[in-house]
């Protein structure tokens, strides 16, 4: 039986308004050059009634993270909410503030310290910062409320610096991609276009920044003072990033959980990229987050959506959240045990009544149907267990011989217009979809915009925000051609925070294997002022690395000369990584430099040399 949480219910629209001081007027964040990189007013058009467009749960939950400004969450805590992606939060000191996650850009952070300086006064401060976890939009916007030499606190959970490599880093671009699908970024804001990400309504796009952390939290239970404010952390490794931590403020008797319980379902397995989260575990650390702190909490909140106010309250909502993670990773289990595929759960399961009801449990964000299919991903690998599925064709060719079945591209979009008649949009689009992928002259207009039109009714039927965003997206490309709309990246201050070893393994995962397989070259790397001494290695399609550190490296060194080799400094050696010239003391042959760099594929933009760094 489905069940579905009530309209009736307005809890959520009293909370998204309690503590409401001031918004920014105009709700229009700008950078230097006047280029707009935050615009919430453009979703204004959301305090109207649910058009036909939208799934009345995701449009209320659009309603709801659309409102926006500088609220007080208790007398000293204050949300910036609704100025980028996530929140941020300000805590009030002895003698300045203490800044909670900073959003993704340095000039959404600093219009929200400004918004708060405005209505609490402007001597204050910043004597310390926060970051939660290793995603971006909770640390890339330091930059625009502290100088990059502050001498503040400034505190992560341990593995920040590394979980940020692993995932932003190694698979950005592929990742960036993804989530312009899953973000809508190329979508207009409007009824039939992005109406948020159910996290909340979109991602700027200004100046980022790493400003590195100088406090790491290594164990639960340890507690620190800053600027005369007690805080207690909780680690929570394995949930929602691979580094995170959740907080509690004894003197004010709140509790932040960043992003372990939101107003929503989260992600297990995300549809931009990363690997499967530990729902077990997010499950259990949310029960330890209810008796370490919940008898001492009048208040929660966190780092997405609003807060939660009072003890019963807050206790029940961290439980059902518990029990939601719980349930999902236990059933799925069982069921995958009992011969089940992931498809085939992600069809049968139901969360439990009581947890279904809950609106701050709905698939706004995370899906039931795409958890499951992590959940069992983590278990049971890719492979259904289903040989069929061991080595099917590419779609290009599968695609190809489907239309051949049909006799030819009409035949097959004949037959998908009988299942959208009998409103069947899934199989429709699985049959179309084949029918674009072959190629075949073009795939016809007929077959793209045939699947656009089926993209755009599965998604305007999506309570999943990104759902939505990845079918209207989709939808868009085949009817206009233009890309998903990724967020500018390339170079950012990220590469100069990053070890030589991971500046090393960044260019690894570059290299064009297919170009470098029967090439083959020594290089050597004195990095002066680190007092570290490098080689890498090209041999057969791989590059190699070692830190010239016991005297066996060095004897090996000494005895197999390099092909080429440098004298320089740290940035200097990024510099050259970066393909930039560079004026040091070299011996051998400088080509080989120019092979290594000429195998380094170009992930963006056209420089040569690897844009994350």
């Amino acid at each position: 039986m489905v069940v579905n949480p009530s309209f009736e219910d307005v809890a959520d629209f009293e909370a998204t308004d309690r503590g409401f001081i001031a918004a920014l007027e105009p709700g229009v964040i700008k950078d230097n050059n006047g280029k707009v990189v935050w615009n919430i007013d453009a979703y204004d058009f959301m305090k109207g009634e649910c058009p036909s467009t939208a799934h009345p749960n995701l449009w209320r939950q659009g309603q709801l993270n659309s409102k926006h400004g500088l609220y007080e969450i208790c007398p000293g805590i204050y949300h910036v909410r609704a100025y980028d992606l996530s929140n941020m939060t300000i805590v009030e000191g002895k003698e300045g503030i203490i800044i909670i996650d900073p959003l993704v850009s340095c000039e959404c952070a600093a219009a929200g310290l400004a918004l708060y300086q405005e209505h609490r006064g402007k001597g204050k401060k910043v004597t310390g910062m926060i970051y939660s976890h290793s995603h971006g939009d909770h640390y890339m916007g330091a930059g625009g409320v502290i100088s990059h030499d502050a001498d503040i606190p400034i505190i992560a959970p341990e593995g920040f610096l590394e979980a940020i490599m692993s995932e932003s880093i190694l698979a950005g671009p592929a990742m960036r991609k993804r989530g312009a699908l899953m973000y809508g970024n190329a979508l207009p804001r409007c009824a039939t276009g992005q109406i948020g990400t159910g996290l909340g309504m979109g991602s700027s796009v200004g100046t980022t920044s790493l400003i590195p952390p100088n406090l790491l939290i290594q164990e639960t239970g340890e507690m620190h003072e800053i600027d005369g404010v007690r805080i207690v952390f909780q680690m929570v490794p394995g949930t929602e990033a691979p580094a995170e931590i959740n907080f509690h403020f004894p003197d004010f008797k709140a509790l932040c959980i960043p992003e372990t319980a939101t107003n929503c379902m989260h992600n297990i397995v995300t549809l931009r990229g990363a690997q499967v989260r530990d729902a077990k575990a997010w499950s259990g650390y949310l029960d330890e987050a209810i008796v370490m702190f919940g008898r001492e909490s009048d208040v929660l909140f966190g780092s997405h959506n609003w807060p939660t106010w009072g003890r019963k309250e807050l206790t029940t909502r961290l439980a059902e959240q518990r029990d939601m993670y719980g349930y999902l990773h236990d059933q799925t289990v069982r069921m995958m045990n009992l011969g089940m595929t992931g498809i085939e759960i992600a069809e049968k399961l139901q969360l439990p009544p009581a947890i279904s009801r809950a609106w701050h449990c709905r698939g706004f964000y995370g899906s039931l149907s795409h958890n499951v299919k992590g959940i069992y991903q983590k278990y049971m690998t890719w492979f259904d267990g289903r040989p069929e599925n061991l080595w099917k064709y590419p779609p290009t060719e599968e695609g190809q011989r489907y239309v051949e079945c049909f006799g030819g591209i009409d035949g097959l979009c004949d037959k998908a217009e009988t299942f959208i008649a009998k409103g069947d949009d899934r199989f429709a689009a699985t049959l179309i979809a084949h029918a674009v992928a072959s190629n075949l002259n073009s795939s016809e207009t007929r077959a793209k915009l045939l699947l656009a039109s089926v993209y755009e009714s599965l998604g305007f039927g999506a309570e999943n925000a990104t759902w939505r965003n990845f079918y209207l997206t989709s939808a868009q490309q085949l009817r206009t051609g233009t890309k998903a709309g990724m967020v500018a990246g390339g170079r950012t201050a990220l590469g100069e925070q990053l070890s030589i070893d991971q500046w090393f393994e960044v260019i690894s995962v570059q290299v064009d294997g297919e170009k470098a397989a029967e090439q083959s070259f020594v290089i050597d790397f004195d990095v002066t002022d680190m007092k570290e001494k490098w080689r890498i290695i090209l041999s057969n399609g791989v590059l190699n690395r070692r830190k010239l550190e016991d005297e066996n490296q060095l004897e090996d060194a000494r005895e197999n000369e390099a092909d080429f080799a440098m004298v320089l400094t740290r940035m200097e050696l990024l510099d050259v990584i970066r393909g930039n010239k560079v004026d040091v003391e070299t011996k051998g042959r400088s080509e080989v430099l120019e092979h290594l760099l000429d195998l380094i594929l170009v992930q963006q933009g056209s420089a040569r040399g690897p844009s994350q760094l």
